[in-house]
């Protein structure tokens, strides 16, 4: 089974995904772990961030003294860092034939300023794809919580982009569930079972998927 995992999974990208609380960053630190467990060489990177332009950009979007600031600038700005990341760390570790394991890619953009800042999804894969040199990981797995399930996991100061609102928030999980519906490799796990479970069924998906 070992060697089968190494084979299946070296050189992939895979991105667990979904909405401020669903455990994402969990999940995403036990397929590393799982992986590494069966010798495939992981690397981890967080999006935004990870790359000296890419920390400045997160900390311009998180701030939450930046209120004011519109979707569409957002957008741009999350597309910049991502840009910055595939070309000083994503890609060149792809080419070492690491599995490339990340909470968060262009599914998140879609969710958040696509549906939820009604910039439109559709508008937003444009424009990754004319930006980024990859604009979908071999597999992207989107964790369904409600907002009820992630407010009791988020035991922390809120960030500017979690401080939005219900509403809004709402609107995140309705994009995520869209482009599960609508785009292939994207697939959809409840994400309010034991983190155990959760973990069972990303695993599930990804064996039989990649």
């Amino acid at each position: 089974m070992t060697s089968n995992i190494k084979n299946k999974f070296a050189g992939k990208f895979i991105v667990l995904d979904g909405g401020d609380g669903c455990g994402k960053s969990t999940q995403a630190n036990l397929v590393s772990q799982w992986l590494n467990d069966n010798g495939v060489d992981t690397a981890n990177f967080r999006d935004p961030g990870d790359t000296t332009i890419g920390e400045k950009i997160r900390e311009i979007l998180l701030d939450t003294a930046h209120d004011q600031m519109a979707d569409n600038t957002e957008l741009l700005l999350y597309m910049a860092a991502r840009a910055q990341l595939w070309h000083e760390k994503i890609a060149p570790a792809l080419q070492q034939g690491k599995c490339v394991v990340m909470d968060r890619w262009v599914s998140s953009t879609c969710a958040y300023q696509g549906c939820a800042g009604d910039f439109g999804i559709e508008n937003v894969v444009r424009i990754a794809d004319d930006t980024l040199q990859r604009t979908w990981p071999d597999i992207t797995i989107v964790l369904e919580a409600n907002l009820e399930t992630a407010a009791k996991r988020m035991n922390r100061d809120l960030d500017r982009m979690e401080q939005k609102g219900d509403t809004y928030h709402n609107k995140v999980r309705q994009g995520f569930s869209q482009l599960a519906d609508n785009y292939d490799k994207v697939v959809k796990i409840d994400a309010s079972n034991t983190i155990e479970q959760v973990f069972a069924d990303v695993k599930q998906t990804l064996e039989g998927t990649i």
